[in-house]
């Protein structure tokens, strides 16, 4: 899969704004208005606005935006500038290439604005909201609508964007790039047209952002793709991620997916709906752990992937995962090996997960000769045509398979295969010493 920093930028979408969260009404610093800014004018108002937010930061002052309608080009936030709307205050955007942008500028605060795109077409790496090179970035309680490209675009900053309600970006809602330990918590996302939230690196690196507490809904891939768009958190390059306590809802692609994306912790989501495989780490990773999530209503579940290029290592326990490969149309279920609730192929425990009605296997184990010391323990599958698969063509290793509970398994509990073909009985019957990279013991079969 080929990723690209550039995407093609669709048409807009006619959404109406949201009205921003917050509930300041007696604010304290300057009031906009003092600098002639003038709500529901009829016209451009940059130039007040912009002297308004120029003078706010020089007095180390918020900036209070009555409540109304205003229309504005860009703006330069400046190092220290507070802009705080009332319930009701409006900036619609009539002229690119973004609202509010700022470079090499600390201390930056955003806080209860309702944003409008207006459909006016946005650079491909930049955003309504555009910030590169800032410190101590808060971004908060904004609602963003109408976005012919990203809503929010950070690069190389850090700071805490935190419950925003971003609907219709036509590309992503949050698209954050070299940025180190940002924290991405509790925004509201629908209907992204190329992907929810991204966390990028340019070049494999240590990131430590963390994605928690965010709903995200209804996101599509306009710039099609095999897995680049289409996912509701995309996490690439970028080590040390922490995806954690999210919901998200139906996407074209992936609930969460990474790539190329080291120590990489996936915890507590709760997802439905997908077209493609609900979890992955896949390409180039070192540890990835998928702990607690659930998952209802997929093509595949969760996949640890890769080890022909090098992915391996993690921890895939605890996840409940179901109805996969059923509802879904996917050209991905098509019989031939996929419909899994859970693939794992290198230096990888899956223990502890709970698996149901998976139209081709629970449990995937190896590839091909992708197959490294694999450990399937004290899982509960239950009502998949096959319990278990596990590689054992030439050149596949070892895998231990333990204590796992299997119920209703059509086809066979356990069996070998080579690829997509069954090249073995039920293994839980007998016959396993056939194989003696494979150690059997201690499963339950029902």
């Amino acid at each position: 899969m080929l990723l690209n920093r550039r995407h093609l930028l669709i048409g807009s979408l006619a959404l109406a704004a949201t009205p921003a969260r917050a509930q300041t009404e007696k604010p304290q610093g300057l009031n906009a208005a003092q600098f002639g800014v003038r709500a529901h004018a009829p016209g451009d108002q940059t130039q007040q606005l912009q002297r308004a937010i120029d003078r706010a930061a020089q007095a180390q002052q918020p900036l209070w935006l009555a409540p109304g309608h205003y229309r504005s080009g860009p703006l330069t936030l400046r190092p220290g500038s507070q802009v705080v709307g009332a319930r009701g205050s409006r900036i619609a955007l009539v002229r690119g290439p973004s609202l509010f942008s700022a470079r090499d500028a600390d201390g930056i605060a955003l806080t209860g604005l309702t944003l409008d795109g207006g459909s006016t077409p946005l650079p491909r790496d930049g955003g309504l909201i555009n910030i590169t090179g800032a410190r101590d970035l808060k971004i908060s309680d904004c609602a963003i609508a109408n976005t012919n490209g990203n809503a929010i675009g950070l690069f190389q900053s850090g700071g805490t964007i935190s419950g925003n309600s971003i609907t219709g970006s036509a590309d992503n809602a949050l698209y954050c790039v070299d940025n180190i330990g940002l924290v991405l918590r509790g925004n509201t996302i629908a209907k992204s047209g190329n992907g929810g939230i991204r966390v990028w690196q340019s070049v494999k690196r240590s990131d430590g952002s963390i994605v928690e507490g965010n709903t995200i809904e209804d996101t599509q891939a306009r710039a099609g793709g095999s897995g680049q768009n289409g996912n509701g958190i995309n996490v690439f390059r970028a080590a040390g991620v922490v995806v954690r306590g999210n919901t998200i809802r139906r996407a074209a692609f992936s609930a969460v997916r990474g790539n190329a994306a080291s120590n990489f912790q996936v915890i507590g989501n709760r997802c439905e709906g997908f077209g493609e495989t609900a979890m992955y780490a896949e390409f180039e990773y070192e540890n990835a752990s998928f702990i607690d999530n659930v998952i209802d209503d997929a093509a595949n579940g969760i996949a640890v992937t890769n080890f022909d290029v090098g992915g391996h290592g993690g921890r895939v326990t605890g996840n409940i995962v179901r109805n996969i490969g059923q509802r879904v149309k996917s050209t991905l279920t098509d019989g031939s090996g996929n419909g899994f609730g859970i693939s794992v192929e290198a230096d990888t425990i899956a223990s502890g997960n709970t698996i149901e009605n998976c139209a081709y296997a629970g449990l995937r184990l190896g590839f091909g000769p992708y197959l490294r010391n694999v450990t399937a323990s004290g899982n509960t599958i239950r009502q998949s045509p096959y319990g278990i698969v596990v590689s054992v063509v030439k050149g596949a290793g070892r895998a231990a398979i333990s204590g796992n509970s299997i119920q209703g398994a059509t086809r066979g509990a356990i069996v070998g295969v080579a690829w997509h073909k069954a090249m073995s009985g039920d293994l839980a019957v007998g016959g396993a010493e056939k194989f003696p990279l494979l150690k059997l013991s201690g499963n339950k079969v029902s």
